[in-house]
């Protein structure tokens, strides 16, 4: 038998957002790798904490797209069908993302 909290959970996303996300991902990917070229090429301190910033602020961007998309779907089609305990999970995952 079993227990609820044993399964994982999976999302079935639409071509669009797959590709969305995935390309948010490739860019991260390069500004990450462009800031270790920087770090080899003894860059200055400034200029690396100036990419390191904009990296964050791409991470934040991806969060926020998959969050609204999250929400769009997987949350509001669970409160259609009476699953309110998803409300208590998003609650748990914005207060992650808060911190």
């Amino acid at each position: 038998m079993d227990c609820e909290c044993c399964k994982h959970k999976t999302k079935e996303r639409s071509e669009q957002e797959y590709k969305s996300l995935i390309n948010r991902l490739n860019r991260i990917e390069g500004q990450v790798r462009g800031i270790k070229r920087m770090l080899e090429e003894n860059a200055y301190c400034t200029d690396v904490l100036v990419q390191s910033s904009a990296v964050t602020a791409a991470v934040n961007a991806f969060n926020k797209e998959l969050l609204a998309n999250h929400i769009k779907t997987c949350v509001a089609d669970d409160i259609r069908a009476g699953r309110d305990g998803t409300i208590d999970e998003l609650v748990a995952t914005l207060q992650k993302l808060m911190k």
